[in-house]
């Protein structure tokens, strides 16, 4: 039995309406719903808010620190360990001692004995050893414990490690610890309150009302509320990193206030023609309701693409960056047509009317200037697009060590400390585990070979597990864990003893941090890929063209290519990194460039979605492409400033933390917003699209037989049937006439 290709595309084109169908009037359905029992909307998100926090407080998981590779050859090592050296299998700590006048001078000694004798009545502290090395002028040891248990459990341990060192050191002693379980600093509220007060301001300058900028306010909060106690939850279920609160929080608060920013202005121009305020709820949802919905799960599904990476550690990540993404879709849809219904038409119409007036505007002008210069404008844009993702050439993918901490802090001080005292590699050993049973001679064999390598400072003795079945070295590089020439010589020792045949597994701290920044510079190219050639797909289904799609995928590399640029300018190369309160430079850390694309990419689908829309919309009504293209630029680029300027102050407030991977993060954000909300949307897009012409809308007839229809946006006439698609933030006299319901 077979199927013709009319069959498949009948049935295709019948599943797809019925859900379209289905989709519409789940939507409006719920929306309206939400609009007429507008108190109950709101105590059900009581409820929901309420719940959430509940359940997060009795159910939550610890975050994880970090994640071991399965397959990876620091796994193998770290199983050697846990095996066959039980008190050495959790994490182990550096810990510097200083002593002005001497670390061997007895008071010193006195200090130093009784802190080792504390921290062993320390519960998940273990193997607390004295200094097995002392500095040439005396003034410097190096010590290690053993931090066992769950991450929770460690940060507890770290802190009263850390009270106690401070209690017990004086002016004869200084005891610090360097390993990221004592890093200090954390989540700092004043940079995202500053994002806020900032997103009220644009608000108010977009609305022209007080009341009307807090629905977006209100609606992005409560959802942030709710998907920051989601990410407590899937803590239980998968390993999630410790940042994905803040991760989420950035999200949920930027997409959050765009979202319902793009279903009120729609609303409001409804109720400027004419609709009652229950027939432009309907309009608004038919409209950029659909839009949300749309955008919103471009955004998850680039987010949950993270899992294609196939790292446990990530899993968290994705899910609960995509859960703050849901939650703030389900507010846009039911949140704010809820508070819409309370406000009625006190929603600021005169400024609305003002904003859409089908007077000539700036933006107008500003499209035909572009247009008459097309060639040019193009041209300058990518070249100033390629000369700021010149440095990703350089870009270097690795944890940044505590070199790059707060200065004063307890792991900068030690890291500090030990590397003017024994080199920079003593913060970050390398640890060998010898498998199966070896003889003294063989054993002193490996060592002479790693001892002779090129980029090794020492080879301790080995240590012997109690069963004879395994080994340890401890190997000191001579340069420091974020170098790429400690990761050369990660590498170069893997070969030497696969060439050897010799049973030496590479593992300890850095070694995983190499061997995690490999996985992901190896598997980023093809989470790009993937995610490049279904939005490719979604955007020529919407708009019906090949070309439009085409340029969308490479525009959007060139944004997210200049913000990698930045980041590595600033935060790697240390380029006006006083700025953002960066100390040093540092290299990227390898989740970044993972992440930023996935956010990235999803946003700017929403600015790309919102204008073409428009730009579509104006070209199946007149096939004038260059009036198209100036008519959809100056209704749409009003309302894509607004959004965009929410974001890169909702980002940029993250700049403040003190953490540098979320102050890493954040700027990237920030910056490719920025980037992608100017250089690309009013400059590139209108130049590219003029100098294309009509071919913009190319696509082949059989292609675009086979293909199902998917519009992002509808409306209703007033008579409550289907029409042609409108635009969000179209002009009134584009808008829905209801004229009649005044």
């Amino acid at each position: 039995m077979g199927f013709s290709p009319s069959a498949i595309r009948g049935w295709t084109g019948f599943s797809h309406g019925k859900a379209v169908q289905m989709l519409d009037h789940m939507i409006e359905r719920l929306a309206l719903l939400s609009f007429r029992h507008r108190w109950l909307t709101l105590s059900v998100w009581v409820v929901i808010l309420l719940g959430a926090v509940g359940a997060a407080s009795a159910f939550s998981g610890d975050f994880a620190d970090g994640g071991r590779l399965r397959g990876t050859d620091s796994d193998a090592a770290y199983q050697v360990i846990g095996s066959e050296f039980p008190p050495e299998a959790g994490d182990t700590v550096t810990v510097a001692y200083r002593a002005p006048n001497g670390i061997q001078r007895p008071l010193a000694v006195a200090v130093m004995d009784r802190f080792i004798a504390s921290a062993r009545t320390v519960p998940n502290v273990r193997a607390v050893e004295a200094p097995s090395q002392i500095s040439p002028d005396g003034l410097v040891g190096v010590g290690s414990l053993v931090l066992t248990g769950t991450p929770e459990q460690q940060s507890v341990a770290a802190q009263q490690l850390r009270q106690r060192a401070k209690s017990i050191g004086d002016t004869e002693m200084r005891i610090d610890f360097n390993s990221f379980q004592f890093a200090e600093g954390g989540l700092n509220s004043t940079g995202e309150i500053a994002g806020v007060i900032g997103a009220f301001v644009i608000l108010l300058l977009a609305f022209g009302s007080v009341v009307t900028m807090g629905v977006p306010i209100i609606s992005a909060l409560v959802g942030v509320a709710v998907a920051a106690s989601g990410v407590g939850l899937w803590a239980a279920a998968v390993p999630t990193p410790d940042f994905t609160t803040e991760v989420a929080l950035m999200i949920g608060i930027g997409v959050g206030i765009d979202y319902a920013l793009f279903i009120i202005t729609r609303y409001r121009s409804a109720l400027i023609n004419g609709c009652s305020p229950q027939q432009a709820i309907a309009e608004a949802m038919g409209t950029a309701g659909r839009a949300v919905v749309f955008a919103g799960s471009i955004v998850m599904v680039s987010l949950l693409g993270m899992m294609l990476m196939r790292m446990p550690f990530l899993y968290g990540l994705a899910l609960g960056s995509a859960t703050s993404v849901l939650v703030a879709v389900l507010a846009a849809l039911t949140l704010v047509p809820a508070l819409l219904s309370i406000m009625g038409r006190r929603v600021g119409a005169r400024a609305v009317r003002v904003a859409h007036s089908t007077r000539e505007t700036r933006w107008h002008r500003w499209a035909r200037f572009v247009q008459r210069r097309a060639a040019i404008s193009a041209v300058l844009g990518t070249v100033v697009l390629l000369s700021l993702s010149l440095p990703v050439l350089w870009m270097h993918l690795a944890h940044a060590d505590a070199g790059s901490d707060a200065k004063g802090s307890t792991t900068r001080l030690a890291h500090d400390e030990l590397a003017r005292a024994f080199g920079p590699g003593v913060n970050g050993p390398l640890v060998l585990a010898v498998t199966g049973r070896s003889s003294e001679a063989n054993l002193q064999r490996i060592r002479t070979l790693v001892a002779h390598t090129d980029g090794v400072a020492s080879v301790s003795e080995p240590t012997l597990s109690s069963s004879g079945n395994a080994a340890l070295f401890t190997v000191t590089p001579t340069t420091g864990p974020q170098e790429s020439a400690t990761a050369a010589l990660v590498h170069h020792l893997r070969t030497e003893f696969r060439d050897n045949s010799l049973p030496v597994h590479v593992g300890g701290v850095t070694a995983s941090d190499i061997d995690f920044a490999a996985l992901m510079g190896g598997r980023l190219p093809l989470f790009i890929g993937a995610v490049l050639v279904v939005s490719f797909i979604l955007l020529m289904l919407v708009f019906r063209s090949v070309l439009v799609p085409l340029k969308a995928v490479v525009l959007n590399l060139l944004s997210i290519g200049a913000a990698y640029g930045l980041m590595v300018a600033v935060f790697q190369w240390g380029w006006l990194a006083g700025l953002v309160g960066v100390q040093q430079g540092a290299p990227i850390e390898s989740w970044a460039p993972m992440m930023l694309f996935a956010i990235v990419f999803g946003l700017s689908m929403d600015y790309e979605v919102f204008l073409l829309s428009s730009v579509h919309e104006r070209y199946q009504a007149t096939r004038d492409n260059s009036a198209s293209v100036v008519d959809g630029l100056a209704v749409t680029a009003r309302v894509i400033t607004a959004a965009a300027a929410i974001m890169v102050l909702v980002f940029g407030g993250f700049v403040v933390n003190d953490v540098r991977s979320i102050k890493l993060i954040g700027f990237g954000l920030a910056s490719a917003v920025l980037v992608d909300a100017t250089i690309v949307r009013m400059l590139l897009v209108p130049a590219t699209m003029q100098l294309l012409g009509d071919r913009n809308w190319w696509m082949p007839t059989w292609l675009d037989r086979l293909l199902p229809r998917l519009d992002v946006e509808r409306r209703l006439d007033h008579g409550g049937s289907v029409g042609p698609a409108a635009p969000l933030g179209s002009a009134p006299g584009r808008a829905v006439g209801c004229a009649h319901e005044r």
